[in-house]
């Protein structure tokens, strides 16, 4: 999948099961080869998110594997 990193920031964030999981707030990139590794996402006030792996500032972090759409909203699985 290629993707540039702008056009993920800002989308919605939702689960294979259809829960809203918040806003795509950044991602991080490996130096070396430029691939986006990881998605980090604001989470949304309707989950808890103990449930998820967190980052230092509290957002949900994906790996990118895990993106399995990309259209209006950004899908993520398992």
């Amino acid at each position: 999948m290629k993707l540039l990193e702008n056009e993920l920031r800002g989308k919605t964030v939702m689960s294979e099961e259809g829960i809203y999981l918040g806003i795509l707030r950044n991602s991080l990139v490996d130096e070396k080869t430029g691939k986006l590794v990881q998605i980090l996402v604001e989470p949304s006030d309707d989950i808890d998110p103990r449930l998820y792996h967190l980052d230092e500032m509290g957002h949900l972090v994906f790996p990118f594997d895990s993106i399995k759409s990309v259209k209006d909203v950004v899908i993520v699985g398992n």
